[in-house]
């Protein structure tokens, strides 16, 4: 693990009583002989280097996504009553609401995350090789599918995990269409270019409650009000198998499913080989290896 002494804090957050909008300091598309060779066009490198974010609908075939769901559906039922760390459940319930590590414990989530389809559009974007910093799956269950509230994945990331930079993006598979009334990814373009710091110092163990519902590390009202008014929000819809990447720093969340629809994702986290964690900037113990690969 790299010395956290010599690792300078760009993005100091959960630190100071008052919350700020910092600029954000590092590339969104790392653009290197990596950039002119990747599957994606020069007008969608374009698009999400303003956006923060690409929705490329029905990127999957409906037999591949047929496959991925059966297999989602069968990790339902093989989990309702597990015991696990990695299996998350919703706050006012014993519903399953994520299982992590998908990547890590099932071959049918490991070949998805391996899919040289993906890999070549995130290297392309992040301009080196890539790996796992996290896989889950997200159910949202009709009438019952709880809201992630707004949040920038790389605040979390950086304060708890020690990731350094913003070199690291999302991929969100659609297991099921999204509407948008069944709880759809919501984003805020333009946003990844502003880092909003929290306010509140990081508990210990604040994942174990945080994955269920995150009290810290989430925007105050009236910055997030700015950024909203700035860029607007723009909802994630389309058929089961479209894939949207989107920016580590991009505000996001999506509201509670009360539709009769279900809406379930598989969300994977790809972070550069040259942006490799370090000591936790909020100075305590790492979170688990199920939420944050370190290797």
């Amino acid at each position: 693990m790299t010395n956290q002494s010599i690792v300078h804090d760009v993005y100091p957050s959960r630190v100071s009583p008052k919350a700020r909008i910092l600029p954000r300091v590092d590339p969104v598309v790392y653009r290197n002989e990596r950039t002119n060779s990747g599957p994606l066009t020069t007008e969608q490198l374009s698009f999400y280097e303003q956006n923060g974010y690409l929705n490329l609908t029905g990127f999957f075939a409906s037999e591949e996504v047929q496959e991925l769901r059966s297999e989602m559906d069968r990790l339902w039922e093989k989990n309702a009553q597990a015991n696990r760390k990695e299996v998350i459940r919703e706050p006012e319930s014993q519903e399953v609401r994520s299982i992590f590590a998908v990547h890590r414990d099932n071959e049918v989530f490991r070949q998805l995350s391996q899919d040289p389809r993906l890999v070549q559009m995130i290297e392309q974007i992040l301009g080196s090789e890539v790996y796992l910093h996290q896989s889950r799956i997200n159910y949202k269950k009709g009438f019952t599918g709880k809201e992630f509230y707004w949040h920038s994945d790389f605040e979390t990331w950086h304060v708890e995990d020690g990731m350094p930079r913003m070199r690291a993006l999302s991929c969100s598979i659609t297991l099921e269409e999204n509407f948008h009334y069944n709880g759809p990814l919501l984003l805020v373009p333009g946003s990844h270019q502003s880092f909003i710091t929290c306010v509140g110092e990081t508990p210990e163990d604040h994942y174990e409650q945080s994955l269920r519902r995150q009290e810290y590390g989430v925007p105050d009202q009236e910055n997030l009000a700015k950024l909203v008014e700035k860029h607007g929000i723009d909802t994630m819809t389309g058929p089961a198998g479209s894939v949207v990447l989107f920016d580590c720093n991009i505000m996001h969340g999506s509201n509670s499913n009360i539709s009769p629809l279900p809406r379930s994702n598989v969300f994977m986290v790809y972070n550069s080989v040259e942006n490799k964690l370090v000591a936790p900037f909020s100075g305590q113990q790492p979170r688990p290896d199920y939420i944050a690969t370190r290797e």
